[in-house]
């Protein structure tokens, strides 16, 4: 077994291999960006080294100064994990060349898998059911549509080089097939460096079923069972679980020896997913091979008690699988629901900033949190938004499915939008309580998933206002102690006027609305709340206590324990049951300094200018593309919000703008008038 190893990522891949590298008694090596440099798996490790700037393509990119740090560090061998280099066969080379184990599958491997093209061929020859498509060498446009409109639309477009979902695009209808192709080259050969794309039929509802299959160098294989990663957006997997829900055994085992198949007809060694296609009627169809370990294997840990990053180091060292076939069995169910800096509501938008408050759930056997990240990092524009991966287990699909929604409930998150809400209202809908799952869940789905969580909002007031009235009194005392007189008057905050009711009243944003409430104090440190003018106006007697962000109030008789915490003037009000955001609305005293220039368009977040695809002085139509940035691995695309004219762009391709930077000076048509 290794001494020393080093771990070619970041993250919470990182910080997992250095987990059991540590049970194992080895020894490690991080290596980190200038972004990283204080990142958790930098300070796990028993060494880091430092291999260049943050963005990925001048440090982890970079396969010579990762094989740099393993030699200087005398680390005997590299983890890959995830994205990165962990499919670059170039790079598994070099660490050959370099006397390095690489922990993943031999060179050969890789590059038969490396291209779909090319993995598609092999498979049809193996004898795996394929997708139709087009997998072929010639890539004019021309000849990838001509394939495109032969086996009819819906197409979907796959870089062959790619992966979680970079270099992918839907195409409904012809006339779409010329912009489609032209964004997923270019998203390809910024993530892969490659453009080649095929073009495979795109099947409306089926669902996304891969197998974890385990080689060694001894010629045994083994598959680990199933896992259903339906439920994605973006083309990219949200919430994963195992076993596959309704999977019977002649399926099951059908599967599991194609996917063996696939693996022996390329001679793998290590962690392999072989990824299909599971239609209605239990018929399936080879996508592709992940020759590495996936973001979701941890369900497949939960469900079979095995940890898969001890059995890489096991093969990588040449020892043979732990356990044969029949001594693998399935136990229980597994959910992971990924946690991103995201907003569900802008179309999955990627946001950046800090944690100013992280509390995940309490860790058990029930519950795993893998992540990479504390409170007070940073989410930058540099990598993936993920923050932590939220594995549960429980006996059965539906206990482990309540313990996901109660673990969703506990994971509080403040300083930046995340996508925890909309995980809790698509974990608790019907649909998927019933595991009706298809690749295409969440769109058809919408109006289900796609909702503030408006319960007991008369509660969330009520503790919002109290919470405010006690962390005005709590500041007050604070500066009182402070002050020369601490006695003074001015120091007060108690709502006392010369009328002689005491009054406290706020104008909140609270879930999206806005209200107007009042807090009459009736005791001390008890109150009436109200909300005078309404239609729906409602009054709830609250008392309770602040002991910093711990919130305890009495509602009426219900007593109820809440988290708040604050950042930039936003308060997060955390309960046992729901998450929501509120903060005071200031008196609006006009904004002198407005700019009211017409026709500018902003930078939705910070990222890089990747290509403008027209001119400046350019007439365009509305919905045109006239600036596409790329930021945090995604490409998005600011399109013409009229007829008009681009009269100037600020940036250019290459320049790293910030977010609700101005892009360009766009001057609308004026319509014609009769």
């Amino acid at each position: 077994m290794f001494d020393k190893i080093l771990i070619a990522n970041r993250g919470e891949i990182a910080c997992r291999v250095i987990r059991t590298a540590r049970k194992m008694g080895i020894r490690t090596v991080a290596v980190y960006s200038d972004a990283d440099r204080n990142a958790l798996h930098v300070t796990m490790a028993d060494e880091a080294v430092n291999i260049g700037p943050a963005p990925s393509k001048e440090s982890y990119l970079l396969a010579e100064r990762v094989i740099d740090a393993a030699k200087k560090t005398g680390a005997q061998a590299v983890h890959p994990g995830y994205g990165f280099l962990s499919e670059n066969a170039a790079f598994s080379e070099a660490c050959k060349q370099n006397n390095i184990v690489f922990i993943g599958p031999p060179v050969a491997a890789i590059e038969a898998m490396g291209s779909k093209s090319a993995a598609k061929s092999i498979m049809e020859k193996a004898g795996v059911p394929l997708v139709p498509g087009y997998h072929g060498d010639e890539q004019s446009p021309a000849v990838l549509k001509k394939h495109a409109d032969d086996m009819g639309y819906p197409v979907l477009l796959k870089a062959t080089a790619g992966g979680g979902g970079k270099g992918m695009r839907q195409v409904w209808s012809s006339e779409e097939f010329d912009e489609a192709l032209e964004a997923a080259k270019r998203e390809s050969l910024s993530s892969f460096g490659d453009e080649r794309m095929l073009v495979e039929k795109y099947l409306t509802q089926p669902r996304h079923v891969e197998i974890q299959v385990f080689c060694d160098q001894h010629g045994n294989g083994v598959y680990l069972f199933e896992r259903d990663c339906s439920i994605q957006r973006r083309h990219q997997k949200i919430i994963e679980e195992a076993p596959a829900p309704g999977m019977n055994d002649t399926v099951r085992t059908a599967m599991g020896d194609a996917a063996l198949l696939a693996a022996s007809t390329i001679n793998y060694e290590g962690a392999g997913t072989v990824e299909f296609l599971l239609d209605k009627d239990d018929t399936f169809y080879f996508m592709e091979m992940n020759t590495r370990l996936q973001v979701e294997h941890p369900v497949t840990e939960m469900i079979t008690g095995q940890d898969l990053v001890e059995w890489q180091l096991r093969v990588a060292a040449g020892q043979t699988l732990p356990l044969s076939q029949d001594q693998l069995q399935i136990n229980g169910h597994a959910f992971e629901a990924r946690i991103y800096a995201e907003d569900p509501d802008n179309d999955f938008l990627p946001v950046t900033g800090t944690l100013s408050y992280l509390q995940p759930p309490e860790e058990s056997t029930y519950v795993r949190v893998d992540t990479g990240v504390l409170q007070g990092d940073e989410v930058s524009v540099y990598y993936d938004p993920m923050i932590a991966k939220l594995i549960v287990w429980d006996e059965n699909r539906d206990r482990a499915l309540a313990r996901l929604a109660q673990a969703l409930t506990e994971y509080h998150i403040s300083g930046m939008t995340t996508n925890v809400e909309f995980l809790y209202n698509l974990a608790t809908s019907e649909p998927f309580r019933t595991a009706d799952l298809d690749t295409g869940f969440i769109d058809k789905h919408r109006e289900l998933i796609f909702h503030s969580n408006d319960k007991d909002s008369d509660l969330h007031l009520s503790l919002a206002t109290l919470y405010l009235i006690l962390q005005r009194e709590q500041d007050a005392t604070a500066r009182a102690s402070q002050s020369a007189d601490p006695y003074s008057p001015w120091h007060a905050v108690n709502g006392w006027n010369n009328c002689g009711a005491k009054v406290h009243d706020y104008s909140l944003l609270l879930n999206g609305r806005n209200v107007t409430v009042v807090a009459e104090e009736t005791a001390p440190q008890r109150f009436t709340v109200s909300t005078p003018g309404t239609d729906t106006p409602f009054h709830s007697q609250v008392s309770g206590t602040l002991d910093a962000t711990d919130l305890h109030a009495d509602i009426d008789g219900h007593r109820i324990h809440a988290t708040v915490v604050t950042h930039n003037g936003v308060y997060s009000l955390f309960t046992q049951d729901a998450a929501l955001q509120f903060s005071i609305i200031e008196p609006d005293c006009g904004d002198l300094d407005a700019d009211t220039a017409d026709g500018g368009l902003t930078a939705p977040m910070t990222g890089t200018i990747v290509t403008l695809p027209v001119e400046a002085g350019s007439p365009v139509s509305k919905d045109q593309p006239i600036v596409i940035m790329e930021a945090m691995k995604m490409e998005h695309t600011i399109r013409a919000p009229a007829d008009g004219t681009v009269v100037e762009f600020y940036f250019q391709p290459g320049d790293l703008v910030d977010g609700g930077a101005e892009l360009v000076n766009f001057e609308a048509a004026i319509a014609d008038s009769e």
